[in-house]
């Protein structure tokens, strides 16, 4: 023993602000789940930590991620968190440039140019610690239980989220590995789930991504960048929350067995849109309007009444979006196998863009008969972060 303190100790506690200090030194469900056409290149390059907002929110979904909760432990109050915040920033400043976090245990596993990000958020149980329960964002509160969900309580709740991805998995199991021993004083995790997305065409193109039912999944997504993407995902709140966000995670287990017994038409008129294309059934391309008032030859609405597509289009929901992204997983248990989509809906306000729009597909969205939802989370993204500030300053400084 050579009484050198740990890790733990020395940035958890005693280290807290030269944790602070230590930020400056490195360099970054509406018939819609990835990103729109207009999504940059998802080349592996390295993503600045910094900027407004947090970076991975309005960037491609990562071909690799892993989504942690942890709860906080007893004792735990709005100084510790911010410590935890403190370290946590330091940590992903030096990840998502290729360096290790202070204290690696693993240095060679620090990767450039692998697009790593990291994404925390807090539950909202975080808002009934002292000192910040008139701090809670607009709308945020768990979800209720809906008719076809089934939840299990492995996949629900956490007062704190992360969101790793990467293109590289390594890199992913890296990073949740230092974030999660960091965070060991303060808090534990409670669930975790990965998954994968792939956004790039055999071309090399950007492309928006399939889930596991085969189908184009994101069509429609306001597209970053634009001032329809901004209304949708960042909350105008006054106070901490300017430029924050929050985010619904689903995790809905897909009946691939069933889904595959009924023919292509059948699986197109469920969704309301091409299969081979990702086009709605009344247009050509992906991303051409959906015409809800179209028949056929024989009266019949194209995109029929119970479609996804219908039911989750904007026009339907008195203009109501979402920004959806989506990681497909598969959970393996001896030799059963579970498939499904990691659901994952950002908003400026919870309450009032999603859950109306949920209810709506409870109540009678087609694919209730091949999906079920089997998990539930609801989080508050912080703004994002300048070098000399932290994540989380503007709520627990």
């Amino acid at each position: 023993m050579t009484g050198r303190p740990s890790r733990r100790q020395f940035f958890g506690y005693a280290g807290a602000a030269a944790a602070g200090a230590a930020v400056t030194g490195g360099a970054v469900a509406s018939g819609v789940v990835g990103l729109s056409q207009d999504t940059p290149s998802t080349a592996a390059r390295e993503i600045s930590p910094y900027g407004v907002h947090q970076p991975a929110v309005a960037a491609a979904s990562p071909k690799h991620a892993e989504l942690v909760a942890l709860n906080l432990l007893g004792g735990v109050d709005k100084a510790a968190l911010g410590r935890l915040m403190r370290l946590w920033t330091t940590d992903i400043v030096a990840l998502t440039s290729g360096r290790p976090a202070p204290g690696d245990t693993a240095p060679e596993l620090a990767l450039g140019n692998v697009s790593l990000t990291v994404t925390a958020g807090f539950g909202p149980r975080v808002f009934a610690l002292p000192r910040l329960t008139a701090k809670r964002p607009r709308g945020l509160d768990e979800l209720p239980v809906m008719s076809h969900d089934r939840l299990q309580t492995a996949w629900n709740g956490g007062d704190l989220m992360l969101l790793v991805g990467a293109d590289d998995p390594v890199s992913v199991v890296h990073a949740v590995r230092r974030l999660v021993a960091d965070a060991a004083p303060f808090a534990r995790p409670v669930w975790r789930q990965t998954g994968f997305w792939n956004g790039t065409g055999s071309d090399g193109t950007p492309v928006t991504g399939r889930n596991l039912f085969g189908q184009v999944d994101g069509s429609g997504n306001p597209a970053p960048g634009t001032p329809e993407f901004e209304q949708t995902v960042w909350s105008d709140e006054p106070g901490w929350f300017a430029g924050g966000t929050t985010l619904v995670v689903r995790r809905i287990k897909l009946n691939l067995d069933t889904w595959d017994e009924l023919t292509r038409s059948e699986q197109e008129r469920a969704v309301g849109r091409k299969l081979s294309t990702g086009a709605p059934l009344t247009g050509t391309a992906e991303h051409d309007e959906l015409d809800l008032e179209k028949r056929d030859a024989d009266g019949r609405l194209v995109i029929a009444e119970n479609a996804h597509a219908r039911l989750s289009h904007h026009s339907t929901n008195d203009g109501r979006r979402i920004f959806r992204k989506g990681l497909n997983y598969v959970h393996d248990t001896g030799a059963a196998r579970e498939s499904g989509l990691i659901f994952l809906s950002y908003q400026a306000d919870i309450a009032g863009q999603f859950l109306p729009l949920l209810a709506r597909l409870d109540a009678a969205d087609a694919l209730n008969e091949w999906t079920t939802t089997i998990g539930s989370a609801v989080f508050a993204i912080p703004p994002g972060f300048q070098p000399n500030s932290w994540l989380g300053q503007e709520l627990l400084g």
